[in-house]
């Protein structure tokens, strides 16, 4: 058995690994890379192998970074399934759905963008000076209205002008192509993925359905084992189980662990401080007559948000503002959280289930679907709390919540997750540092350029990088020395360079065999 790594390494995002049997080829993923827009166009329209060959994937949890390239390879001629949990394929359903739509929408938004300035550049080469009367004329000219972009109009400027344009990824029927070829398969049942090749999931702790998935190849007297950490999460977090330590016998023997590093060289504050940490954000924000807004997973996070923001509310410790979920995917993915009770912890059971409560649902939060209610949002200057998608900042509603807010000093951006590297999101942490820095020696303030505009940022920036569903370096030690597995070799992937290689330090200070591949390196589990 061999594993190539085609993805996900010594980086973030994009997670998909090959694992090469005797007569079967399985992908481990097969994610979305997000980072800088050409390099992402690069990787994520192109396949580094041949789906035809590929038996089935395992998809070990439904973030985009792990599932979003599925439509790709659904068009492209894979013959086989997509295995993952039930509450994966659930969420995939809506998680790969919105993908697809958020595509269409950031390129229309861009052909509008890029439609508008050649216009304008037009008339500016006619008369040097264009008024504002006639830059507004342009705008009517591409909109519907105030809310609706006039894809007509575009793509006929487009057409004769003969202007480069944004196409979207994949479709809504490649989409529709990849969900009708999902199973869903329970934790702790082994099932075949191909001849002499079978495979078992166990709870991993980092979303609702998330996986360690076990590989097993066995024949001629012969057995190799693969484990896959996919995303691994924290201990004692609320909502869902822990990662699971107890694993059955026929998998505790492990030749090759492909191990997550996302925080492989960090410490995350304490899980029991976020609920406190969160509370104070808010009520410093809202005592400046200032909005919060937290660009969220719509799957995981923001479920974990309005968990804590619902004890808030209950305990009087917060001022009652409203509370918006900007994110109709949100909104179907909590549903998901409702029809799956069987994986909370028995925290989720006692202080909601148990006294019949939705933990997801209190007075104050008001759900938005439409775009107009959401252009509407974003102009509201009353104190309030908007969670919004998506998760990185690199597309979505978010993005425009953040052009409407950044510029004010009363409004808070509390970042709550991993952001990659050359995401809006990782630009936005790193210019909130440097914008402190500058305004404790009173120096010029700085800008971030998003959505084709430079946008000052004055708003405060707040990280809380605790509520990550990622183990840090510490934890994932904990896990090794507290699981029943005997483990041969470990492979980290899924994080940047530097974190990767802190970790790696990490485990081979502690006696264990570590290597970290990069792109395309293929490894031997029969060598090992």
């Amino acid at each position: 058995m061999h594993v190539t790594f085609m993805g996900a390494t010594r980086e973030v995002t994009g997670s998909t690994h090959l694992v090469s049997g005797p007569s079967d080829k399985i992908l481990l993923d097969c994610g979305l890379f997000q980072g800088r827009r050409r390099e992402s166009e690069i990787k994520n329209r192109t396949l580094p192998y041949d789906p035809g060959l590929i038996s089935n994937v395992v998809l070990s949890h439904a973030h985009i970074d792990h599932s979003g390239k599925l439509p790709v390879l659904a068009r492209s001629g894979f013959p086989g399934r997509i295995l993952a949990t039930r509450p994966t394929a659930d969420a995939c359903a809506y998680l790969l759905e919105d993908s697809a739509h958020i595509q269409e929408i950031d390129a229309r938004y861009l052909n509008y963008k890029s439609v508008r300035r050649f216009l304008t550049e037009i008339q500016n080469a006619k008369k040097r000076n264009i008024t504002n009367r006639e830059i507004k004329s342009i705008k009517d000219l591409l909109k519907k209205n105030k809310y609706e972009i006039d894809v007509d109009a575009i793509e006929a400027v487009q057409n004769k002008y003969d202007l480069q344009r944004v196409t979207p990824l994949y479709t809504h029927e490649d989409v529709e192509k990849a969900i009708g070829i999902f199973d869903g398969v329970p934790y702790r049942h082994p099932f075949t993925v191909g001849k002499n090749l079978t495979c078992t999931l166990y709870d991993a702790g980092h979303i609702l359905g998330s996986a360690f998935v076990v590989v097993r190849a066995g024949g001629n007297g012969r057995r190799q084992t693969v484990f896959f950490t996919g995303d691994m999460g924290r201990f004692n977090k609320p909502i869902i189980e822990d990662p699971t330590l107890d694993f059955d016998p026929e998998d505790r023997e492990v030749d090759l662990l492909i191990m997550e590093s996302t925080y492989g060289g960090r410490k995350h504050e304490p899980v029991k401080e976020l609920r406190s940490k969160l509370g104070q954000v808010v009520s410093e924000t809202v005592a400046r007559g200032g909005c919060l807004v937290i660009p969220s997973f719509a799957f995981g996070r923001t479920q974990e948000i309005l968990y804590f923001l619902h004890q808030l509310y209950d305990e009087n410790v917060v001022p009652h503002v409203p509370v918006f979920v900007d994110s109709p995917l949100a909104v179907k993915l909590t549903k998901v959280f409702g029809e799956h009770p069987e994986v909370y912890d028995s925290e989720a059971h006692n202080d909601f289930l148990e006294r019949g409560k939705n933990p997801f649902a209190f007075k104050q939060i008001r759900f938005v679907s439409s775009t107009k209610d959401s252009m509407a949002l974003m102009e509201k200057k009353d104190p309030h709390i908007v969670i919004a998608g998506s998760g990185m900042c690199e597309g979505g509603r978010v993005v425009h919540h953040l052009r409407y807010k950044i510029h004010n000093e009363r409004n808070t951006i509390l970042t709550v997750g991993y952001m990659a590297a050359h995401t809006l999101g990782r630009r936005l942490i790193e210019a909130g540092r440097s914008s402190n820095e500058r305004r404790g020696r009173n120096k010029e303030e700085i800008s971030l350029r998003f959505l084709g505009k430079e946008y000052p940022l004055r708003a405060k920036v707040v990280e809380l990088g605790g509520f990550s569903a990622h183990a840090d370096g510490d934890e994932m030690l904990d896990f090794l020395r507290r699981s029943n597995l005997q483990i041969k070799k470990i492979a980290l992937v899924h994080g940047e360079e530097d974190q990767s290689l802190a970790l790696a330090r990490k485990l081979e200070n502690e006696g264990y065999a570590v290597v970290v591949p990069r792109r395309g390196e293929t490894l031997s589990v029969n060598g090992l």
